[in-house]
């Protein structure tokens, strides 16, 4: 998809890793991919326990850098031994030199959705988002889906930035295990704090606020903390003490951002026998043994935002965690966290009175500034971006030039032989005259030597070579997986061949045009197996739509059927879904009914959860202002017919269900034709076959191939923008 409105320059907030220096810089802004999205960014917070600590090591020297990050000298020496003085110089200079992204907690608006993500996103949409690198303290971030989730309508961006920072909060309390009545005691009054304090009393527990600072205390009790403690107050152990009954915190969250080890002491003191610590915070780790011993305490420390976090599976490729056992992701998290601050929400997260400061992002240099060595007080800081100016650019594309192949008679070829051409295109092909068949290819060859001995191929093979590498072929048949269809069908024409390639035939506009550009420059043509345009009954149709004048409406209810998630048509690399894989049939077949070219595409999908998107709404509008809707859904009974087709225009009303009764209406009479169900699958490799034998014309125009194939492509376009695509 096009990256709507994007310029070519961005700002953003970069640290300089090796002297600390931080500056607003001028970047060429990131490219949306497969998986992700591309956010435009409204407001991003600025964290300052977590962000000040990345500021103060960039700052210190190598020296400091070294007493701080042990581990990473160690990894030095090793490589000295290995490599070096020379080498390991270089190695460690080139590392301080790379620019550090600031920022991990976001929202703004998606200004392009990647391929996979149909119906989960789409342009226009509000997201918060989520992870350092990612969700940076710049215009623009391409953010994986599994670290983005949807923001309430009413939930300010201001507000929404909060989110990464809540799902932490949220996962540490999760943690904690604490219910109804228990007793937390949160040490440490910050961003974090503050936030799990209120997810503790959200959910019943009984919250004590522990800080150095009386302001932090106070804003905890007005959120909802029943008591507050400042550490510096003598004989706080005893007002807990007197606050418990005696009986000591049934949990302990460590929130606080230290280099000492003190609420790890504290928490000791506090906590009740078998009591459960959760850390949060970023503390001295140097805890009291024989205190947590004696009182059998367990220790856990918390995965920032939840399960999935530091998993490159889960992150970057958008990998599914199976809900019985991790109902809470930090997806999850995250996306609870925003529901809690919706206003329709019976008991909300407050986040607005923990902002303090509000800077521009131009402005970020005195924003760090006050986080990291300013005495005003401050707790959230956030960081304000310039609305966008410029206006969304469209793609266009051009068809190629249709021009019939010569050739002699049909010797065909196949590659690939999966559950559709076992069943349907190969019997077909055994039975029908006037084509040879001469080999036919798949990854197995065992399957092969099966298909070949079953439905009569001379030759058998286990790499698609075999059949494009051999000169007494004329014609190719792919009937692979999805995502190869474009290559394959790009190698035969440059082969020379004519081709059939199985819908669709790219998951791309890029493979769409790389086969037009190998078409325009070949001998063989190639048909892609739209095969409704064969049926009898849709061919008296179309005849009947084509003597009426003026615009026509046509309307296709498909009742689909469902495909289970995990079918490799599901994938969106694989098989590119069934909009690519299945709906394309019904694009095509618009375009047929009404015979005029398409000119824009609208697409609505239903919401998803996890799957794919398989229930969507298709406007086409054509260039004789007629117009077809094709509704197409998984959700059906498979009791009720598949494919029902209905064409209004000049007065007349025609109505075809599942291939098998016609029926015309016109003149307040209505006549109906009935027949046996045929889809034209036969008539369709018929077609091709003569075509192959008789040296052309194409049996189907070809830049009307290439025109549908875009349209449908521009319904995921569609889906992603949230609008109608020109085409």
């Amino acid at each position: 998809p096009g990256q709507f409105g994007v310029k070519s320059a961005m700002k953003q907030v970069i640290q300089n890793t090796r002297n600390g220096q931080l500056t607003v810089k001028d970047v060429p802004p990131p490219k949306v991919r497969a998986g992700h999205i591309l956010v435009r960014t409204g407001a991003s917070l600025i964290s300052a326990g977590t962000e000040r600590m990345v500021v103060d090591f960039a700052q210190k020297s190598l020296a400091g850098k070294a007493r701080q990050r042990p581990d990473l000298v160690k990894k030095v020496l090793g490589k000295l031994k290995r490599d070096g003085i020379r080498a390991t110089l270089q190695s460690v200079l080139a590392r301080l030199d790379e620019p550090l992204p600031l920022g991990y907690s976001a929202a703004g608006h998606i200004v392009a959705v990647g391929s996979g993500l149909e119906g989960r996103f789409h342009v226009g949409e509000r997201v918060a988002v989520a992870g350092a690198g990612i969700a940076n303290h710049a215009e623009l971030n391409v953010v994986p889906a599994n670290l983005a989730a949807a923001v309430p309508d009413g939930v300010p961006l201001e507000e929404a930035c909060y989110g990464t920072l809540g799902a932490i909060a949220l996962h540490s309390v999760r943690n904690l295990g604490a219910g109804l009545g228990d007793v937390v005691a949160v040490v440490g009054a910050g961003l974090v704090g503050q936030i799990a304090a209120q997810f503790l009393s959200l959910q019943g527990a009984r919250v004590i606020a522990l800080d150095y600072n009386p302001d932090r205390l106070r804003l905890a009790r007005n959120l909802g903390a029943e008591a507050a403690f400042n550490l510096s107050e003598p004989d706080v152990e005893g007002a807990v003490a007197a606050f418990t009954r005696g009986l000591g915190c049934d949990a302990i969250l460590i929130a606080a951002a230290t280099e000492s080890a003190e609420p790890f002491h504290t928490a000791a003191a506090l906590a009740r026998d078998r009591a459960r610590v959760c850390m949060v915070g970023m503390t001295g780790t140097e805890f009291p043994y024989q205190a947590f011993m004696k009182k059998e305490l367990n220790l856990i420390v918390s995965r920032s935002y939840g399960p999935g976090r530091y998993d490159p599976d889960f992150e970057n490729k958008g990998i599914k965690y199976p809900e019985g056992w991790v109902r809470w992701t930090e997806t999850e998290n995250l996306a609870e966290c925003l529901r809690l601050l919706s206003a329709d929400a019976p008991r909300r997260l407050n986040v607005a009175t923990l902002t303090t400061h509000r800077f521009a992002l131009n402005d970020a240099e005195a924003a760090y500034g006050l986080v990291t060595g300013s005495h005003e007080a401050h707790l959230g800081v956030i960081l304000t971006y310039p609305e966008p100016a410029a206006e969304p650019e469209r793609p266009s594309f051009a068809a190629p030039r249709p021009a019939a192949a010569s050739d002699g008679l049909c010797r065909l070829g196949v590659i690939g032989a999966g559950g559709f051409a076992r069943s349907v295109l190969l019997p077909e092909l055994k039975k029908m005259k006037g084509v040879h068949l001469e080999t036919i290819a798949t990854h197995r060859g065992a399957n092969a030597r099966q298909a070949a001995d079953a439905f009569g191929f001379a030759h058998a093979a286990a790499d698609e070579a075999a059949v494009l590498d051999d000169p007494a072929i004329n014609a190719v048949l792919i009937a692979t997986r999805h995502d190869s269809h474009a290559e394959l069908a790009v190698r035969a024409l440059e082969a020379g061949k004519a081709v059939l390639v199985e819908k669709p035939l790219g998951l791309t506009a890029d493979d769409i045009h790389r086969v037009a550009q190998a078409r325009n420059s070949a001998n063989g043509f190639f048909q892609i197996g739209f095969n409704r345009r064969f049926a009898p009954l849709v061919i008296k149709m179309r005849n009947r739509l084509s003597a009426l004048q003026g615009p026509k409406f046509v309307l296709m209810r498909v009742n689909a059927g469902a495909v289970p998630d995990e079918s490799w048509i599901m994938d969106p690399d694989e098989g590119g879904g069934r909009i690519l894989g299945e709906a394309c049939h019904f694009v095509d077949l618009a375009r047929y009914l009404i015979g005029s070219p398409v000119v824009s595409v609208n697409a609505e999908g239903s919401a998803v959860g996890q799957g794919p998107l398989d229930d969507v709404t298709i406007t086409l509008r054509f260039g004789d202002g007629s117009l077809a809707t094709v509704a197409y859904t998984g959700l059906g009974d498979s009791g009720v017919g598949k494919e029902r087709i209905e064409a209004y225009g000049g007065g007349t009303a025609i109505i075809l269900d599942n291939y098998q009764r016609l029926t015309v209406s016109e003149d307040g009479r209505a006549r109906t034709e009935t027949a046996r169900a045929d889809k034209g699958i036969a008539a369709a490799l018929d077609a091709f076959v003569r075509a192959v034998a008789t040296g052309g014309p194409a049996p189907i125009d070809e830049g009307e191939l290439v025109e549908t194939s875009l349209a449908t492509t521009a319904v995921l376009d569609s889906l992603r923008a949230g609008t109608r695509i020109d085409l």
